[in-house]
């Protein structure tokens, strides 16, 4: 038993795919999570610049008596990943080996599409995981810059021209491909599933990357005994570099729970 909290991570929004995901499988643990509004998006960043927030991301959340991290970015778990998890004393998971298995298990043409940040893209990382797992995979990359910020504008409903219009110009070479699975590969990606599915059709399987990193978690603290003893209760605080005011709002839309009064606003920085 650990009652001790979970950590989770994101450049902003998206990883509370992660947060809502770990909800749902374990209500009784308490989750700190931190976004960093004030410098996202990460995906277009150097790899120098990656690893330096991302070590600021985890020293602030280390201020918190933690038993595991979460990297709930896509950018981070193929950019950062390793030097993380050698820094640091306590578990730290990512969401880019979770979700590659995910598509390898789902595939039945052998044709994956993947989308994420300029940065996941560059990396490689999915496709060699995706290989291991499935050599004879055939995994087709489109970077999506303007989906994060996007995303972050509260540009993710169905009906909204602009975000369709920017879903039809970078999925139409993976239809045409014809990917059975898709691969969300930034966290930020799954509030864009309904209008993503409604383009792509029913026959295409979608991974989302980020709760595919909350099961793996869960499955983590299962087999090591490390949950606490509640079955429920278990609480969220949320902590940003930016604006209070636009994080809460956007994130009590997409959790189904309103999140008003509870976000801290943190100097990053200072890490």
């Amino acid at each position: 038993m650990d009652p001790r909290p979970i950590g989770v991570f994101d450049s902003g929004l998206g990883g509370l795919t992660t947060v809502r995901e770990l909800r749902r499988l374990l209500p009784g643990e308490d989750i700190v999570y931190f976004g960093d509004t004030g410098r996202v998006p990460y995906g277009s960043r150097s790899r120098e610049t990656i690893i330096r927030y991302a070590r600021q991301d985890v020293a602030f959340l280390r201020t918190f008596d933690l038993k595991l991290i979460v990297i709930a970015c896509g950018t981070v778990s193929t950019t950062a990943m390793e030097v993380l998890a050698r820094e640091n004393p306590i578990p730290v998971l990512g969401v880019v080996a979770p979700a590659a298995d995910a598509a390898a298990r789902a595939t039945r043409s052998g044709k994956i599409g993947l989308i994420g940040t300029q940065a996941s893209i560059r990396s490689g990382a999915y496709e060699a995981l995706i290989h291991a797992r499935d050599p004879m995979a055939q995994v087709i990359s489109q970077p999506c810059p303007l989906f994060v910020p996007l995303v972050e504008n509260g540009r993710f409903r169905p009906g909204d021209v602009v975000i369709e219009t920017v879903v039809s110009e970078y999925l139409a070479p993976l239809k045409r491909r014809g990917v059975d699975t898709l691969v969300l590969g930034c966290t930020h990606y799954p509030l864009l599933e309904e209008v993503i599915s409604n383009f792509m059709g029913p026959d295409v399987t979608l991974v989302n990357a980020g709760a595919e990193g909350a099961r793996a978690a869960a499955e983590r603290l299962t087999f090591e005994g490390a949950l606490s003893n509640r079955t429920e209760g278990g609480g969220c605080r949320y902590f940003v570099s930016d604006r209070q005011e636009d994080f809460s709002r956007l994130a009590s839309i997409f959790l189904g729970w309103d999140v008003t009064g509870q976000v801290g606003q943190v100097d990053i920085g200072q890490y």
